[in-house]
């Protein structure tokens, strides 16, 4: 696995590239674990929080992630997908560290959050190995565990 930043690009979701985010799809024992794209963009449009973004790998869409500023002013990354063809190669966790660079630069975040349902073992090292901590907090009425990172600095 790749830990190069520059393996993946965060691209805004436009009229090019969202049905290519919708057609993006994860394994299907992963089905329970993360809300289809669809549905995230559907929070994008309506919710007034999220932003969507495209991940990109060699110009072709290959994930999907959202991001929103919480009234607490931490940033929350959510939404995370990455396509099947391209699990298990460094998609995500550069899609993470980018964001994490992004949000350590942005004035006043006193962390960036994220959740994951307690069973994705997966999700759970990943954020782990990229120094999130959960916190005890939970979302989605106790569905989800809610891990946190703070910028150094």
């Amino acid at each position: 696995m790749s830990d190069d930043l520059s393996m993946v690009r965060l691209e805004p979701v436009t009229a090019d590239n969202w049905r290519d985010c919708v057609r993006l799809q994860g394994r299907p024992d992963q089905a329970d674990l993360v809300m289809p794209v669809v549905y995230n963009l559907c929070q994008c449009a309506y919710g007034g929080v999220w932003q969507p973004l495209a991940i990109t790998r060699s110009g072709r869409v290959v994930g999907f992630v959202m991001w929103g500023r919480d009234d607490d002013r931490s940033i929350w990354i959510g939404g995370l997908l990455v396509d099947a063809s391209a699990q298990r190669s460094g998609v995500a966790r550069s899609a993470v560290r980018q964001l994490q660079r992004r949000f350590a630069a942005e004035p006043d975040c006193p962390n960036v959050a994220l959740s994951y349902p307690p069973g994705n073992t997966a999700a759970r090292d990943l954020y782990a190995s990229l120094g999130f901590r959960e916190t005890g907090e939970t979302e989605d009425d106790g569905a989800e565990v809610v891990a946190r990172w703070t910028p150094e600095g």
